[in-house]
């Protein structure tokens, strides 16, 4: 008997302080898009009703070789609330985490809405109003990180926390797609990338967003954050880490690893 998207979602909700599960084998085939979405977006509600703030969408599975590996031709996305930002320089304790890992990425705040299911490049970038430096800190509640595309989409992407720099510069004039990123853990480089691993530019992947999210009714709006997916290797976390990553031309932001 195949077990429910109900069920599921609660084994997920429950892994979050239980600890992590199998892989939702039992209730969802791995290239389950329709249904991973669904399970995410009854987290998503429950979540809202609880109280938690919806403050963006973060986007994930943005490198061709990660699709490959997972057998997708598509990205993901996850939904970010607003207690899961943590602040530039701050702290996250690694009680609130399981199995952590941290990537550098460019994020984006929305200065307008964009409603459209056939949003382009051209209409994103007019929409946006600040580029960040940005570091998502991602976890999974699949035990081992056996994940199959359903599993991380079920998951809310994989997501946990974020961290964005405090300083966002205009997008006229930035190199987004040769931004050179280098990330260190206690001031060693630990992951090297550059804005053009995702989906060739992080507008791209924005775009995909915006399309995406209007199809579903859910569009983006002013003020959203959008963390537009890795530029690097994930990098596992160890209590006591200091996190930095530095995009070229663009900023910086760091966090500790830390009760």
């Amino acid at each position: 008997m195949t077990v429910s998207h109900d069920d599921l979602a609660l084994r997920l909700r429950t892994a979050y302080n239980a600890g992590a599960v199998p892989p939702l084998r039992d209730g969802l085939e791995p290239t389950d898009v329709e249904g991973a979405y669904a399970v995410q977006t009854i987290n998503t509600r429950f979540w809202e009703a609880a109280g938690r703030r919806i403050v963006g969408r973060k986007a994930g599975l943005t490198a061709k070789a990660v699709q490959i590996q997972l057998g997708v031709d598509q990205p993901d996305f996850g939904v970010l609330f607003d207690d899961m930002r943590v602040a530039d320089g701050g702290t996250l304790d690694p009680a609130k985490t399981l199995q952590p890992k941290a990537e550098a990425e460019i994020a984006f705040v929305l200065g307008a809405d964009l409603p459209d299911a056939d949003t382009n490049v051209e209409q994103v970038a007019a929409a946006v109003a600040t580029v960040h430096a940005a570091i998502e800190i991602v976890d999974s509640r699949i035990a081992d990180w056996k994940i199959t595309f359903a599993d991380t989409v079920a998951d809310n992407g994989s997501s946990a926390f974020f961290v964005l720099a405090d300083e966002g510069l205009p997008l006229h004039g930035l190199d987004l797609e040769g931004a050179a990123m280098a990330m260190e853990i206690n001031g060693a480089v630990a992951s090297t990338g550059i804005g053009a691993a995702a989906l060739g530019n992080p507008l791209n992947a924005a775009a995909w967003l915006a399309q995406t999210l209007a199809a579903r009714g859910e569009p983006l709006k002013a003020g959203d954050i959008l963390l537009a997916g890795a530029l690097g290797p994930m990098v596992a976390l160890t209590p006591g880490d200091h996190v930095r990553a530095e995009v070229a031309g663009i900023g910086a932001c760091s966090f500790t690893y830390e009760g």
